[in-house]
């Protein structure tokens, strides 16, 4: 747990010195929320309350799913070569920059959430900050995922093929509009996807229904998204740290 805290705060500290860097991730879900939003709250076909849980969730995968590139420069510069001489366990390895990635999102996601109670947003305190929660536990898979693939593909492809795959999954999840809006194949293949049960968990909390069968699944999909996540990236660090 020390080495864990000492990791964490180091990669804290080195992640918040940057601004910029902490703004520019939610960048293009702020654009979503500033630019997209009122036109779906004026279409009738969706609120805000509906909006901005998908605008977390696409946040999630924008922020969280490209964390990689950060890994990709450890490598190459020997950082890794270097903490890999070190007792620390190889999760507690992962686990410090995983835990530092989820606390950038839940400050990006906590921005995201005042300004679309500045457009509108209604949701009663306790769903959102349950629905934070829910994005937060989220990121840790995602990032340990990005890290995974960071370290198996070849740095040149990693930002080319990470960048595609996200699209199609915010656009599965039904992050920008609901699914139930979708033909059958769409909605069908979309259920393959854990970032759906996500959104509607998340939809459901800031409607203020916290015990409905959809934040069960969407809490339990959730939980099992990260074990295979850390599952995965704690498998790929053990593999090229030896």
């Amino acid at each position: 747990m020390t080495a864990l805290a000492a990791l964490t705060g180091y990669y804290l500290r080195s992640a918040f010195k940057s601004k910029f860097a902490v703004v520019f991730g939610a960048v293009q879900p702020l654009f979503y929320l500033v630019l997209f939003g009122p036109l779906l709250a004026r279409s009738g076909v969706g609120s805000w309350d509906t909006f901005v849980p998908g605008v977390l969730v696409q946040l999630g995968l924008m922020s969280s799913g490209l964390v990689g590139f950060g890994i990709v420069f450890d490598q190459r510069f020997g950082v890794l070569e270097r903490l890999r001489v070190t007792p620390v366990a190889r999760f507690t390895l992962l686990l410090g920059r995983v835990l530092k990635d989820a606390v950038m999102l839940l400050v990006q996601a906590g921005a995201v959430v005042v300004i679309g109670y500045g457009f509108g947003l209604r949701a009663p305190l306790a769903g959102v900050l349950l629905g934070l929660l829910l994005i937060t536990v989220l990121s840790v898979g995602l990032a340990s995922l990005s890290y995974a693939a960071a370290l198996t593909i070849k740095p040149e492809l990693f930002p080319a093929l990470v960048s595609t795959a996200v699209i199609p999954l915010m656009l599965l999840s039904g992050a920008l509009l609901p699914m139930s809006l979708a033909p059958t194949w769409l909605d069908v293949v979309s259920r393959f996807t854990p970032f759906r049960y996500a959104v509607e968990a998340l939809r459901s909390l800031f409607a203020g229904s916290y015990a409905s069968s959809v934040v069960l699944w969407g809490s339990l999909v959730t939980l099992g998204f990260v074990a295979v996540g850390c599952v995965v990236g704690t498998r790929v660090f053990q593999r090229e740290n030896t």
